[in-house]
């Protein structure tokens, strides 16, 4: 191996060190004991060597937020794993619902802090598409002349809300299954 090899090797190591331990942080603590200090102090680095691969905190928050796309890509593609629509739609969004309830700080950075990522353009990372698409195979099917993209961007906004009203109390836990089946309902229902 080269110098140079090597090198790289070892600059990739410390960036995937960087941003497991700010996840680590993050799900542990929260998002605010996530700083550069505390985080060159916990990976026992100086913070210029955290400069040379991120910009700042919301540099790291975004490649946090990219891990957790992938993570939930994969997640939602093993769920549609099945021949019945209305299975898998149900088992869509049942990953979705679990993805958000274990990994909170990571949905955070995913969804509702403020990150450098572009949604829905045509520079739109590719972990981010695959989480749309993943979420869309299992939507489609129930567009009936609808548009597929947007019936999908219809449950993923559903989903999220869920999600955030739960979180912040605004929803009785006792009704989690009823408004679930009542989104399932809704949107496979056709016209």
């Amino acid at each position: 191996m080269s110098t140079q090899q090597r090198k790289e090797r070892e600059r990739a190591q410390r960036h995937d060190l960087i941003v497991k331990t700010a996840r680590k942080l993050a799900e542990s603590e929260g998002w605010d004991a996530v700083t550069t200090r505390r985080l060159a102090d916990e990976i026992e680095y100086s913070q210029p060597v955290l400069y040379s691969h991120f910009a700042g905190k919301d540099a790291i928050v975004a490649a946090v937020a990219l891990e957790g796309f992938t993570e939930l890509a994969l997640r939602l593609r093993a769920a549609t794993r099945t021949n019945d629509p209305r299975a898998t739609l149900e088992r869509l969004a049942r990953a979705y619902l679990a993805f958000a309830e274990e990994n909170p700080a990571l949905y955070e950075a995913m969804f509702t802090m403020a990150v450098d990522l572009p949604f829905g353009q045509d520079d739109t990372p590719q972990p981010l598409q695959d989480g749309f698409q993943a979420l869309l195979s299992g939507v489609a099917q129930f567009a009936d002349g609808r548009d597929p993209a947007t019936l999908t961007e219809v449950a993923w906004s559903a989903l999220h809300g869920l999600i955030v009203l739960s979180r912040g109390g605004r929803l009785p836990a006792s009704g989690r299954e009823a408004r679930l089946t009542l989104l399932l309902d809704q949107l496979s229902a056709t016209r």
